[in-house]
């Protein structure tokens, strides 16, 4: 069974009376541990699809089925649950949280997991050392590079090892080496842990790292791409 499901999907916003179709009958198979790029033009609907997966929207139509589950038949409390536990999101402005510190923002979601004090410290600084921030765990947010952020909201994902990352331009704010970095780390983590990683982006580095590419334009995929040629 495939880890995400997308059926026919379409999202419809209601903007001054007006119709603005933002995704058309998506149809897309996603299997454990890919590493996949929806790329396009802005307004072509690769953020939106990253929020309908990630139950931070609703469909007009269709259906999304993670690990056989139907998000869209999930309650409220059912959905931040899948999020909680399931899903790790990845943002280009980091959405740390400032007054935290790196360790802290690290372990945040796991305090909402209820998991003991001293096993959140044991993991986040596990997972800080992983993504190359091992010295820095006491820093805030102001005190640290942009790239330095992004390991950490990288870290923040991924520390409870979710199945699924999504990730919504993650490169996009960071200059090309910092960018360059940040995908393979994302890379190694997808190799080592299994985790599937699906992105958003318009930065070259990851299409070209990327297992497979999606493109997308006027809310419609014009074509998929493997590292090898065409599907």
């Amino acid at each position: 069974m495939a880890l995400l499901a997308v059926h026919n999907l379409s999202k419809i916003y209601e903007t001054n009376a007006v119709s603005v179709p933002a995704l058309r009958n998506i149809e897309l198979v996603f299997e454990q541990g890919e590493f996949t790029a929806l790329v396009g033009p802005s307004g072509s609907g690769k953020t939106t699809l990253l929020n309908l997966i990630g139950g931070l929207d609703k469909p007009t139509a269709g259906l999304i089925y993670l690990n056989g589950k139907d998000i869209g038949s999930l309650s409220k409390h059912q959905l931040t649950k899948l999020r909680l536990y399931e899903i790790g999101f990845i943002f280009q402005d980091y959405n740390l949280i400032p007054v935290l510190t790196a360790q802290e923002n690290v372990e945040f979601v796991m305090l909402l997991q209820k998991i003991h004090a001293k096993e959140r410290a044991r993991r986040a600084l596990v997972i800080l050392e992983e993504v190359g921030l091992g010295g820095l765990a006491h820093r805030r947010p102001a005190e640290l590079s942009g790239g330095q952020q992004q390991r950490v909201a990288v870290a923040r994902a991924i520390v409870s090892e979710p199945q699924l990352v999504l990730a919504d331009e993650p490169t996009a704010n960071l200059d090309s080496e910092t960018g360059a970095s940040i995908i393979e780390l994302l890379r190694s983590l997808n190799e080592r842990k299994g985790i599937t990683f699906i992105f958003s982006t318009h930065d070259p580095m990851v299409m070209e790292r990327a297992q497979r590419v999606i493109r997308l334009k006027d809310g419609q995929i014009i074509g998929v791409y493997l590292q090898n040629g065409h599907e």
